[in-house]
């Protein structure tokens, strides 16, 4: 997934320019904030979890932050089976990270467990959830309802995460008015009308590349801030606005990149192997012959 964002700068009530979203892409990952006046604050200096620190501001990593998710995943499922400690070498190899990058992640938090004991499970679940906005529910529309939007439309897993599905738009006649998911489908010029009436914060687009911008601009027109592109084209948004782009040929191509590689590494070492084994021959004949 690829994090996206674009500006729209007006001065003296002039029109705003667009910042194309593609200009992010070629820039440094910007980290996320948590300031000292959130409740996402990340306090420096903490000697625990509880432990007094100083709130100045430091910055999240945007890969910390996606690991952050999966953690809140494994946590969650521990707590289901009610688990009530988790350490971080059993936090980390659930989660697939290493350890040590486990803690430095969870350090953001200014939550350091305890030696010998781990960590909390619920209290570290409370701190992920604050940290990632989860406090509260977010309300999602869902825009083009083709295989994909259909897909999600009935995915059950989004309310229990805090993300309820509450409005479905579509272009096409037969769709308006049918319920998909228990949602009726309504028409794409309803979006800022809908999203204001049912305060949708995240709008996800699964439609043709072609309809993507004037989707977005409804949404944004409605009143949302965050946008999930499934389209494969690049949006131009205001500043206020988040992108995240969500490219799936891009992930397999990115997957085939790491196929390669680990076959090229495979095939490097067994010419390697077979170097070292020919030498050997012939350091083996050499000594019998002399």
């Amino acid at each position: 997934m690829v994090a996206q964002r674009g500006r729209r700068n007006g001065r003296n009530g002039s029109a705003p320019a667009a910042k194309s979203a593609s200009d992010v892409d070629n820039a440094p990952t910007a980290p996320l904030p948590v300031t000292g006046g959130d409740p996402t604050t990340a306090p420096t200096g903490a000697a625990s979890a509880g432990g007094a620190g100083s709130n100045t501001t430091r910055s999240i990593p945007e890969a910390a932050v996606a690991r952050l998710a999966v953690y809140l995943r494994v946590l969650s499922a521990m707590a289901e089976q009610g688990a009530t400690t988790v350490s971080s070498e059993e936090l980390s190899a659930a989660a697939g990270v290493n350890s040590a990058k486990l803690r430095k992640d969870l350090s953001y938090l200014g939550s350091y467990g305890t030696r010998g004991v781990g960590y909390e499970v619920e209290v570290l679940i409370g701190q992920i959830e604050r940290t990632l906005g989860l406090t509260r529910k977010h309300k999602v529309a869902v825009v083009g309802i083709g295989n994909l939007g259909h897909a999600l439309a009935n995915y059950g897993g989004f309310p229990g995460r805090g993300f309820p599905v509450a409005a479905l738009f579509d272009i096409d006649p037969d769709l308006i008015g049918v319920p998909v998911g228990g949602i009726p489908v309504s028409h794409l010029d309803d979006i800022p009308k809908v999203c204001v009436e049912r305060d949708i914060s995240i709008g996800v687009i699964a439609t043709p590349p072609a309809a993507a911008q004037s989707v977005c601009d409804r949404l944004v027109a409605g009143g949302v801030q965050s946008i999930l592109n499934f389209a494969p084209a690049v949006l131009q948004v205001p500043d206020h606005v988040e992108v995240r782009k969500v490219d799936l040929a891009v992930e397999l191509q990115i997957l085939s990149f790491h196929v390669a590689r680990k076959a090229g590494g495979e095939v490097e070492g067994r010419e390697a192997d077979g170097n070292a084994e020919g030498g050997a021959d012939g350091d083996a004949k050499g000594a019998v012959m002399s």
